[in-house]
């Protein structure tokens, strides 16, 4: 008897590679998507996925390898090009007009016209049959926004596939939705798997990977990993595959690190949160941070790791919980609340959300501290030229002189401006989400020193890093989460990668088998 024939891909990429000044963002990564298969993409922050999406999807042109689509060659010089080819691609935030209604949305950019107006009978009309295709249940004539957010997820799904797509991206889906409408979005992921739609699924989930895809296409650090059947994978290799570790070489202890050992447990808290609590993001989270003490946060993307932090910091608003600081309840919750009350965060982009790179590195340090150095009104300059000269030598900050622009700098002396920015406030807890992340591994070692130096004088330090080594080196207590919710923590000689991938891997699986019909 024989083998089935083999589907044709419907898009295939190979060799992919993209640089961005001298950064190589994807580096020979080849892709099949098949007709009717779920493809899942994973990885953590800067492993690529993104980059590969835009590829595939035209909003990125290759600078090596070839993209075949249909069986033709093709060059994709813009999205709209792409997506009127039929790659339809749908983001985890709903990229629609929330003030029209359902149909107008459906239809938005192609709307059939009758007599010279829109014909909006005929779009209510058509809108209803394609929802009722996927279950979904909507009035079409009430405008989106008014619509939960899973319907309008679903809205998204069904529009992309009315126009004839042959290939669906979905970037994190689900992020914002509730149970059952995640429930509800896999049926019309298996729905558009029975057309034969080739569907990427780009997700940090395992159980929705689990469930849902038949392949996965791991990458790391804009490298392809793997691609396997879902159906050979277990989720230990997964996770380790994502954090750059062979559970073979964490099982038999090659991969080991030393912790940097048991903290000042006797000492009061710096800093208590309880019970830090949002819909949809944090799941009663609670963590203590002692004088002298790096707590690290654990975790795969999407975990929750940063989404603490913020909620720490007081970035982020809680639905209920607390912070305390010495003691004292920060009643306010903000950031410039948590500034005064001795909290300090650098952010995971330093680019975004921390340098200002038109400024001299003199003005980027001093930025934080100029409450300090002014006196009705007037700044005081010899005050600030001794503080910047303290913190460039202290953090070894190299540089031309103070007046040179940040822009200029490398990523690590970047990342020790906003250090020394952040130190200028003369902080009791330091929250750092991705310090080392972006930078050579000469300027890695030295913020880790730094960092390591700060905790060993007294500072508290909350420690987030994608890379698993640097929180299982780094940290004196380590948080371990997933999906928003805490696994556990572990102290001292507890801290291991197999430790914490056992959290990670072991909470994945009991997540699965509770879902499971």
């Amino acid at each position: 008897m024989s083998s089935a024939q083999p589907k044709a891909p419907t898009l295939s990429i190979q060799g992919a590679s993209k640089h961005f000044a001298g950064v190589v963002a994807l580096d020979d990564v080849s892709v099949d998507l098949l007709p009717g298969e779920v493809h899942a993409l994973v990885g953590e922050n800067g492993a690529g996925k993104s980059t590969l999406i835009k590829l595939m999807t035209g909003v990125y042109s290759l600078d090596a390898g070839t993209l075949h689509y249909q069986g033709e060659q093709r060059v994709f010089k813009s999205a709209r090009e792409a997506q009127q080819a039929g790659i339809q691609t749908i983001y985890q935030e709903v990229f629609l007009a929330p003030q029209l209604s359902v149909a107008r949305n459906m239809f938005l950019g192609r709307e059939p016209k009758r007599f010279g107006s829109l014909d909006l009978r005929r779009m209510n009309r058509e809108t209803d049959e394609i929802l009722g295709r996927y279950g979904i249940v909507a009035d079409v004539r009430r405008p989106l926004g008014e619509l939960g957010l899973g319907v309008q997820q679903m809205v998204a799904v069904a529009r992309a596939v009315s126009q004839d797509a042959k290939v669906v991206i979905m970037d994190e889906p689900t992020s914002s939705l509730e149970p059952r409408e995640v429930d509800r979005l896999l049926a019309v992921v298996g729905l558009l798997r029975q057309q034969d739609v080739a569907i990427v699924y780009v997700s940090h989930k395992m159980d929705e990977i689990f469930r849902a895809c038949d392949v996965v296409t791991v990458l790391r650090d804009g490298k392809l990993v793997s691609t396997d059947p879902v159906s050979s994978m277990d989720r230990r290799t997964l996770v380790s595959r994502m954090l750059g570790r062979e559970a073979s070489d964490i099982e038999s202890g090659r991969t080991q690190l030393q912790v940097r050992g048991t903290a000042r447990s006797d000492a009061a808290p710096v800093l208590e949160a309880k019970s830090l609590q949002r819909k949809l993001v944090l799941d009663d989270i609670s963590l203590v941070v002692r004088p002298g003490e790096i707590v690290g946060l654990a975790g795969l993307l999407g975990s929750g790791r940063s989404e603490t932090a913020k909620a720490v910091f007081g970035a982020m608003p809680v639905d209920s919980g607390t912070v305390h600081v010495e003691g004292k309840p920060d009643a306010r919750r903000n950031p410039a609340s948590s500034i005064r009350s001795g909290v300090a965060m650098l952010p995971e982009d330093r680019k975004v959300e921390g340098i200002i790179p038109s400024m001299s590195i003199r003005d980027n340090i001093a930025l934080a501290a100029l409450p300090q150095l002014s006196r009705g009104g007037f700044l005081n300059r010899k005050k600030q030229d001794e503080i910047v000269d303290v913190f460039m030598k202290r953090l070894r900050i190299r540089a031309a002189g103070p007046h040179q622009k940040v822009r200029e700098l490398s990523g690590g002396n970047q990342q020790k401006v906003l250090l020394a920015r952040l130190l200028c406030l003369n902080p009791k807890v330091l929250i750092l989400d991705e310090p080392t992340r972006g930078i050579d591994v000469g300027a890695k070692a030295e913020v880790q020193a730094l960092i390591a130096d700060l905790a060993d004088k007294g500072l508290g330090v909350i420690l987030i890093s994608s890379e698993l080594e640097e929180v299982v080196e780094g940290s004196d207590t380590v948080l371990v989460l997933r999906d928003g919710a805490a696994l556990g923590t572990l102290f001292g000689d507890e801290i291991s990668e197999d430790a914490i991938m056992n959290l990670i891997a072991g909470a994945a699986a009991e997540q699965a088998e509770v879902a499971a019909p």
